[in-house]
């Protein structure tokens, strides 16, 4: 069937070449240099702060009794997603090799 859109779409084969490509290609390494690892930072800084924020909200499970618990209690619905991956690196033992990556 000459009139077969599929039949037509079949024969091209996507290639990735080309101007876009390059472009494409040379976005990614400049981003790379540039600025992967501030990204990287920002995102570990950003995580170090909201387990601060749950440690001094809910301390109180692993014995740190800085905030009465009534704040903690006002505070736990929006905390539930993320007790589990808290305590878990809270607990977790940790090394030289954790500060530098």
């Amino acid at each position: 069937m000459p009139d077969d859109p599929k039949g037509k779409e079949q024969g091209k084969e996507q290639q990735p070449g080309g101007l876009k490509g390059v472009l494409g290609h040379l976005r990614e390494i400049t981003y790379g240099m540039a600025a992967h690892d501030m990204t990287r930072s920002a995102l570990r800084t950003r995580a170090s702060m909201e387990h601060l924020f749950i440690l001094v909200t809910m301390g109180d499970m692993l014995g740190v009794p800085i905030l009465p618990p009534y704040y903690s209690l006002r505070l736990l619905p929006y905390a539930v997603p993320q007790i589990a991956t808290w305590k878990r690196r809270m607990l977790r033992e940790k090394d030289l090799t954790d500060a530098i990556f």
